[in-house]
């Protein structure tokens, strides 16, 4: 028995791995593209990976939604993957499969949706439990069945061994340039880094005298307060380098504070000292949206 003859003009879909998982009820839900991107510069800079993502809409038609049922989430962009902290398109995503609004969750790869095994692992359980499937360019899985699940894990399980490895080489590298003294960092009041690298005082002598004063009257006073007392008295003000925006290196002279007294009579540099590591993040005290925050000081042992 001979097979049918095709129609030439006949154009078929590839089949896509998992496919035939999808049901008509999850087809009348929403088909959600989450698309994100680990920081401003890979936005900038790597924009094939971001219309990669953006194409996985149509890829949603193509697996039978229509075009005003699929919804891209991209609020994201410039974001990390380490925690849901900040990520208000991941936290729309999770509401959405838990109003059991979503039908599938598209992703161009898992580590896009999270790099945290506990933000993984609730998400899959939502899944699981209003029937959403989750697809990325391997194919469609369903969290509700064993074999799937197992798979979704050990990938998720993998996108967060994979950011430890990547901070690691980091840290590493971080610490192996300091030791040589080649890493260079921001350096306080009295003093500008060159071109070359090479750290100098400041070329305008009254910033130099006003760093050497302070020290003096330190000295003599004994206490932060007395200094900054003094130099309000007598209308003494810091010069300060701008060290970003587009008057980068312009010297600006300001009323001093407290806080900046205190950075400078506790910088190492002061005493002719090369110091890494004076600060260490603590989780307990971190804000969202504010990367940098959670900052204390670390022993001078670990310098």
């Amino acid at each position: 028995m001979t097979a049918p003859a095709r129609n030439p003009l006949e154009v078929t879909a590839p089949l896509v791995s998992g496919e035939g998982k999808i049901a008509g009820n999850q087809r009348a839900r929403l088909a959600v593209v989450y698309i994100r991107q680990s920081s401003n510069q890979q936005v900038l800079e790597h924009q094939e990976s971001t219309r990669r993502q953006y194409d996985l809409a149509q890829h949603a038609q193509h697996l039978g939604w229509a075009a005003d049922r699929v919804l891209v989430i991209d609020d994201d962009l410039g974001k990390s993957g380490a925690s849901t902290a900040g990520r208000t398109g991941f936290q729309r995503l999770v509401s959405e499969v838990s109003l059991g609004h979503v039908g599938l969750i598209l992703g161009i790869e898992m580590s896009r949706l999270a790099r945290s095994c506990a933000d993984w692992y609730q998400l899959l359980d939502l899944c699981a439990l209003f029937g959403t499937l989750i697809g990325d360019a391997d194919g469609i899985y369903d969290p509700a069945q064993f074999s799937d699940r197992l798979l979704l894990g050990l990938q998720g399980t993998m996108s967060e061994a994979e950011l430890h490895i990547m901070k690691q080489r980091l840290r590493q590298g971080l610490l192996h340039k300091a030791r040589r003294g080649d890493l260079t960092f921001t350096v306080p009041m009295g003093y500008v880094r060159q071109a070359s690298g090479e750290v100098i005082f400041d070329p305008d002598e009254q910033v130099q005298q006003v760093v050497r004063r302070i020290f003096r009257k330190f000295e003599e006073l004994g206490s932060v307060n007395a200094v900054l007392h003094y130099l309000v008295e007598h209308q003494v003000q810091v010069g300060i380098r701008l060290h970003s925006g587009p008057t980068k290196g312009t010297l600006e002279w300001r009323r001093p504070r407290r806080c900046l007294l205190q950075f400078m009579l506790r910088h190492p540099i002061y005493a002719g000292a090369y110091a890494y590591g004076r600060h260490r993040s603590d989780p307990r005290r971190k804000h969202p949206n504010q990367p940098y925050s959670g900052c204390v000081p670390a022993p001078a042992s670990e310098w």
